[in-house]
């Protein structure tokens, strides 16, 4: 029998049936099937393995990074698993649910204050340079996410998994930005199976930098850094789709209502993009993007909180 490690990857792949409209399809990897509800898990292993592989990483060190949550508790479950300590750098702007998984998991927790909880350059900087000062303790091995060429490596299977469940079909791929490791790694794989292949990057309209807009504040969380990450190469891209924070929160909310996909407001992107690349290239094209983590993680925040059309609370006593 596997250990838990061994059960990252081979999630599902499903077809969009009702947030779609009619003559597009859009297929959609369902990453929350990972142990912890998301695609970092992938990455958080790859990164962990390749730091150990070449003596980075001690028996028994603590793992340090700056994140946005979701990729922090990747790492500190990976570290759970392994033998690792974590000493995670996260912010008041993401949800609390992430803070406290991370938490759950053993690791460490340092909180750098955000500005009305908005999503910036400016503190995704402060959170880097906190990480930084962070690792430089001994036993401590820095992480450092947007400049660790081993998380591409890490999405490699995704492009296989999604070119072997679709029977080799995926006309298009569609994936929102972070540190861009998801989006090259399956890329560099569907690729070499399908040259043709368009790929359609995803970043909040708000902070549209990799469009060459101004940086700015946004609310979707987990990707849309403010600056270009490190390792883009948009030369791997075909075109870069803006999608505004609203109009991610209120598909996700579709996802949940109407496909019974609970997911948070990256997914929410993704999928109002795909959606769009799927009108441009009608019927007979496979879009695929993925479902990246559990709509679990943001049940604190604005996206899930309004109560349902025709719910009502009793009075006490009753």
């Amino acid at each position: 029998m596997q250990r838990i490690l061994g059960a990252i990857g081979r999630t599902p792949l499903v077809e969009l049936g009702r947030v779609v409209p009619p003559g597009a399809r859009v297929v959609v990897k369902v990453e929350s099937a990972n142990p912890t509800g998301s695609m970092k898990d992938r990455v958080a292993l790859a990164m962990i393995e390749g730091a150990a592989k070449r003596g980075k990483l001690a028996p028994g060190g603590t793992v340090v990074e700056y994140t946005a949550g979701t990729t922090g508790v990747s790492l500190a479950f990976v570290c759970a698993a392994a033998g690792y300590k974590a000493h995670m750098v996260f912010s008041d702007a993401f949800s609390d649910e992430k803070r406290h998984t991370m938490e759950a998991y053993g690791a460490q927790v340092t909180v750098v204050p955000s500005e009305g909880k908005g999503i910036t350059e400016q503190l995704i900087k402060r959170m880097i340079a906190r990480a930084a000062e962070v690792s430089a303790q001994p036993g401590h091995w820095y992480c450092d996410q947007l400049n660790n060429r081993d998380g591409e490596a890490g999405y490699h299977a995704l492009g296989e998994e999604l070119w072997a469940q679709t029977g080799g079909r995926v006309d298009a791929f569609v994936q929102a930005v972070g540190t861009a490791h998801s989006i090259h790694g399956a890329t560099h794989v569907l690729r070499t199976l399908n040259p043709a292949l368009e790929v359609i990057a995803v970043e909040p309209a708000e902070s549209a930098v990799l469009s060459g807009g101004p940086s700015g504040s946004h609310g979707i969380e987990g990707v849309g850094i403010g600056f270009r990450p490190p390792l883009w190469t948009q030369a791997h891209v075909n075109a870069i789709l803006a999608v505004p924070t609203a109009e991610a929160k209120a598909m996700a909310r579709r996802l949940a209502r109407e496909e019974g996909i609970f997911a948070g407001t990256s997914t929410g992107a993704n999928v109002a993009a795909a959606i769009e690349v799927a009108r441009r290239l009608g019927p007979e094209a496979t879009v695929a993007t993925v479902i990246v983590d559990s709509g679990l993680r943001y049940l604190s925040t604005d996206v899930f909180r309004p109560a349902p059309s025709g719910v009502r609370n009793e009075p006490a006593g009753r």
